[in-house]
């Protein structure tokens, strides 16, 4: 009995006992929480419910919290209910509703975990989306990590998700991209305001075997075709990185594309014609501040060309228009303003502000030896995706840049991922995979084979205990990280499961030694094992993590 389950016998046995009382239970609330207590004694689980709406159907709550108690007792895979204090509840498994759980997970396998919270629900998720002007630094690192993440959990709940990578192809910050490559390619030093590197060397050094002639063309032509290849090779060069990472996508969506096409000229005229834009100052406004923005903002400027805001009016048009029923942008710790601005984009295109969604990643620091790292060999002024890579590898990364919330700042020590014991968490929760994968070899060489029919009830050791019931949670944990778009609680999941199996491990003994007989507890224990990988495996997969076999 996964805790979901517990927490919705709980609440149907309280709707049976308010309504045979003739009680409103429509003041119960539609999830129930059941928590494990911090100490055993008190039992597997325990809820509050009574305390919560005893005073709103007018009963004392420990009245009503006995009254649950006998009906609980009663039900399937409940082994024992006591009431404790002014009405908690506590309660008691049956060791037979823990094997189901059991048999469950090795039934379901890679499955287990999913649900269908999302099921029916089209997704377009933007993340990364890094001007193609130089190699991906940290924040957008963050993103490529968490945002695969999120997308992998999202459709583990059931959603179609498209994961997008807006592709700033527009814009001043392409004029200085290009004008450093030409003046890289002349062998002059990069503008005053253009990209330095030695990636920028690197690409006009490209540009030049492509088109010996480049630099002989006349200064426009010469400035379209610096353009074209460099732009190209730049975008070419992160689609590599990030596919290296282990983060791919369904669709790169071109920012000029909508200029050229008249998406932004249409999308204007529509909004104009509505009401939607006002006019003042000489410009086109958008009513931002009625969605929480501190002003309005330009979407035509006096001079008539569109502000940026106006390629972002279309872009969300188009999504909506391709059938998404949620956008979630996930963009760096500089996009506040965001969140109003696109929700106001919503709300004048005659949608619900809820159909946009924006999530903002702090910052990311690396520290080596106590001291913060500036510098990356190859792009000059800020750290990039694969300096951190080379330094630590994929998985450590992607560990460590998903386990912290992404509204809070992150220091990543890099000293601590190169370590090969239990401090480093990625090594932790590896490790723990890596053992269950060895016990299964060393029980084959024993010629001890899984077993369907193993008696789990045997498992009636507190630490077995400890371990099914961290292992049952792994759905719920699922569905909140993906309702709140927190793929960092899987990865704290895994170190709590990680430290229920290694208790456990040290506990009890799993395989014969010597001239003994495997038993039906030795079974037992190796199906719960066996579980518990699986979990391992379903949840590193979830964060873009490799679950070794052998470490």
């Amino acid at each position: 009995m996964t805790p979901s389950a517990l927490a919705d016998l709980v609440r149907s046995s309280a709707v049976q006992v308010l309504s045979a009382r003739g009680l409103d239970h429509s003041v119960l609330p539609e999830q129930v929480t059941v928590e494990r207590p911090r100490n055993r004694e008190h039992g597997d689980y325990a809820t509050n419910v009574a305390l919560q709406v005893a005073k709103k159907v007018g009963m004392k709550p420990r009245e009503l919290a006995e009254a649950l108690a006998e009906v609980l007792a009663t039900a399937d895979g409940v082994a024992g209910v006591e009431v404790a204090g002014p009405g908690f509840l506590n309660l008691r498994l049956a060791a037979d509703a823990q094997g189901q759980l059991l048999s469950r997970v090795l039934s379901e396998g890679e499955a287990y975990g999913s649900g269908t919270a999302l099921t029916g629900k089209k997704i377009n998720l933007e993340f990364v989306s890094a001007n193609p002007t130089g190699p991906i630094h940290l924040g957008g690192t963050r993103w490529a990590a968490v945002g695969d993440a999120l997308g992998r959990l999202l459709g583990a709940q059931g959603a179609e998700v498209t994961r997008e990578y807006y592709f700033n192809d527009a814009g001043a910050q392409i004029d200085r991209f290009v004008r450093s490559l030409i003046a890289a390619a002349q062998g002059e030093p990069a503008p005053e305001d253009g990209y330095a590197g030695s990636y920028i060397n690197d690409i006009a050094a490209e540009v030049i075997r492509k088109e010996p002639s480049a630099l002989a063309k006349p200064e426009q032509e010469r400035q379209e075709l610096f353009r074209r290849i460099g732009v190209g090779l730049m975008f070419e060069e992160i689609k590599k990185s990030l596919h290296d990472f282990g983060t791919d996508f369904d669709v790169y969506f071109h920012e000029d594309s909508l200029h050229s096409s008249g998406a932004v000229d249409a999308v204007v005229a529509e909004l104009k014609e509505s009401g939607s834009l006002y006019f003042a100052d000489n410009a086109w406004w958008l009513r931002s501040t009625d969605q929480g923005d501190d002003k309005d903002r330009v979407v035509i400027k006096s001079d008539g060309t569109p502000a940026y805001i106006a390629g972002d009016l279309a872009y969300l048009r188009d999504k909506i228009e391709r059938g998404f029923d949620l956008c979630i942008y996930m963009l760096g710790a500089d996009h506040h303003g965001y969140v109003a601005r696109l929700k106001a984009a919503a709300t004048a295109m005659g949608h619900s502000p809820d159909v946009v969604e924006v999530l903002i990643g702090q910052m990311v620091n690396l520290v080596s030896d106590g001291k913060p790292v500036r510098m990356s060999k190859r792009a000059g002024t800020v750290v990039t995706m694969e300096d951190l890579v080379e330094t630590v590898g994929v998985d450590a990364a992607r560990y460590e840049l998903t386990r912290y919330s992404v509204d809070s700042s992150l220091d990543i020590d890099l000293d601590l991922l190169r370590k090969h014991t239990n401090e480093n968490p990625v090594y932790y929760v590896q490790y723990a995979h890596a053992r269950l994968a060895s016990l299964r070899r060393n029980a084959a060489e024993l010629e001890i084979e899984p077993s369907s029919d193993a008696d789990l009830s045997l498992l009636t050791q507190p630490r077995e205990g400890e371990l099914i019931r961290t292992i049952g949670e792994f759905p719920s944990v699922l569905k909140k990280a993906a309702e709140l778009r927190e793929p960092h609680r899987v990865a704290r999941y895994l170190e709590s499961l990680a430290s229920a199996y290694h208790k456990f491990y040290d506990a009890v003994r799993i395989l014969p030694q010597g001239d003994e007989e495997a038993t039906p507890l030795t079974h037992a224990r190796l199906a719960l094992c066996d579980a518990a990988r699986q979990v391992f495996a379903n949840g590193l997969s979830l964060l873009g993590v490799s679950a070794p076999e052998r470490m």
